[in-house]
């Protein structure tokens, strides 16, 4: 392992690390445009240059490998006078117009220039112009001046998606970066260009001119639409609903994690977040008119009170869904199957959805494997559908459905048919939808990203959600709502949120064992392995 020195500090790393990727290993951050860690090295755009003790000549440090007592300067003045010039040249022909552009103010360019730019430009020619607002698909938009062809989404189509849509066509200042004739950029990763492009040039459709970033708030989180996990950072605005036409959620973004996306995220994933805010359940609903939280729950539990007391536990049906956290999932285990005896379910016959060998997951599911482990799901798990022929055969008295559209799933005919057969049918969802206005009770709940907890994705990771916006006005989170029900029924379950409920569920649930919040940390934890649990799926 080759031992060398990076302004002042030393530090070993193995054979063909580059300069770049060894001072990242102390912390030092090196200028780049072209350079990304997932993609190959081009080593076109020259910002990254560095000072090599006994070379003369400044080295580009993403495509220097290190050597044995190398000393390296990456701030010393003739670095940076380097990197001023290089700078020099990509801006002649780049348009100043950062007070204008959708992505100013989180742009490399825009904060290397204003780290070591020449104040004083002497360029004074005119600029070459080329297209700009050049629709490139359904989601990326293309501004061909602002490009610095760092060739990153070039890299990206041919390396990552393999569809390779880009090039760069012309020669000299006349080059610029383009979509291949007859060619649209569409496939089920495009807009992962945008978060690459370093300058600007590529922008998403759906979020131009919504909002400036320096108004957005931000909280990491996972994608819930498929079973992979991806990880993100959810952007919305909270206090300035002008900005976005009252849409909380804004935009999302790929958060790094090397065990499960990478620097990625598909296009289902970004761009399904439009339920957050539309057709919410926004009170509850029962046979009055203006029901309230406490009528609600007081006539739901006395209900189940009653078939409790009568030993007709079984006569309660549960439909719970693999969309709920483990916390959840945890409760409705303790809460209908142990203590009341329910018939509970989790799985739900779903048709698989799209599907590739990268990141999408044909379950569309994010915690099927949490609810598997959790005994409510999987080949031994009660189906759905049995519950609903339960409740069509009158074995039911009682049926809780969260989240699933059941006419939907089952047809109208069959959904209206068991909200008759049953004395008590419960609705509890984030969603307006045909199965709402069959249920007896309509309880709103908050979405996932309204509430803290945990999923498992199909590789056995547990992953916090974690809550990035309080739920809408008189909805309540699940877990609430079930501890409040525990309390009327008088159960003893003293857990006052999800981290408690948790450190119970690991105590309970080998899998779990020895878990918190705190060990699961940003990026998750594996608590199984593909051949210890049915339904993980090998990374």
């Amino acid at each position: 392992m080759p031992k060398l020195s990076i302004d002042g500090r030393e530090v070993s790393v193995a054979d063909g690390t580059t300069v770049i990727q060894a001072a990242e290993k102390l912390g030092i951050y090196v200028p780049r445009y072209c350079y990304h860690p997932g993609l190959s090295i081009a080593g076109n755009c020259r910002i990254c240059l560095v000072e090599l003790e006994k070379i003369p000549k400044l080295q580009i440090a993403c495509n220097t490998p290190v050597t044995e007592g190398m000393v390296v300067h990456t701030k010393s003045d003739k670095a940076e006078d380097g990197r001023r010039a290089v700078l020099e040249f990509l801006l002649a022909n780049h348009p100043l117009d950062c007070p204008v552009c959708d992505q100013s103010g989180e742009r490399d360019l825009q904060n290397f220039y204003l780290n070591f730019g020449l104040y004083n430009p002497r360029f004074k020619e005119q600029k070459v112009k080329k297209h700009k607002a050049v629709a490139l698909g359904p989601h990326v938009m293309l501004d061909q001046e602002r490009c610095i062809l760092c060739s990153r989404c070039v890299r990206f189509t041919d390396e990552i998606t393999r569809t390779g849509e880009f090039g760069i066509f012309n020669r000299g200042d006349h080059a610029e970066l383009g979509i291949y004739p007859g060619n649209e950029l569409d496939n089920a990763y495009s807009a992962n260009v945008v978060d690459i492009c370093p300058v600007g040039a590529l922008t998403e459709r759906d979020f131009r001119f919504k909002a400036r970033v320096w108004y957005l708030s931000s909280a990491p989180t996972v994608c819930n639409g498929c079973s992979q996990g991806c990880n993100i950072d959810m952007h919305y605005v909270l206090d300035r609903p002008h900005l976005n036409d009252g849409a909380r959620v804004v935009r999302v973004k790929p958060r790094y994690n090397p065990d499960v996306n990478q620097w990625w995220l598909c296009d289902e994933g970004r761009y399904s977040f439009g339920w957050i805010d539309r057709a919410r359940l926004s009170n509850v609903r029962g046979p009055s008119a203006n029901a309230t939280w406490e009528q609600a729950l007081t006539a739901i539990s006395t209900a189940l009170a009653g078939l409790r007391k009568e030993r007709k536990g079984a006569r309660i049906g549960v439909i719970a869904s693999a969309q709920l956290t483990n916390e959840e999932l945890f409760l409705i285990r303790e809460i209908f199957q142990s203590a009341l005896g329910a018939q509970v379910s989790a799985s739900v016959p779903q048709k698989p959805g799209s599907c590739d060998d990268f990141l999408i997951k044909a379950d569309k599911n994010p915690n099927t494997l949490g609810a598997t482990l959790l005994g409510l799901s999987g080949p031994d798990a009660r189906d759905a559908a049995q519950i609903v022929d339960e409740g069509l055969a009158g074995n039911l008295a009682a049926l809780w459905v969260m989240g699933h559209d059941m006419v939907e799933l089952f047809a109208e005919e069959k959904v209206r048919e068991l909200s008759k057969k049953v004395s008590l049918f419960v609705f509890s969802g984030t969603n307006e939808n045909p199965t709402v206005p069959l249920a007896h009770w309509v309880l709103p709940s908050a979405a996932y990203v309204e509430k803290d907890g945990t999923f498992v994705n199909c590789h056995g990771r547990v992953q916090r959600i974690g809550r990035a916006f309080p739920p809408l006005k008189d909805s309540r989170e699940d877990w609430r709502i079930l501890l409040e029900l525990a309390g009327k029924l008088d159960l003893p379950l003293d857990w006052r949120g999800p981290e408690q409920i948790f450190r119970a569920l690991a105590k309970a649930l080998a899998p779990f064992e020895g878990l918190s919040y705190e060990t699961i940390g940003a990026q998750g934890v594996d608590v199984s392995t593909a051949e210890r649990v049915p339904g993980a799926v090998a990374p």
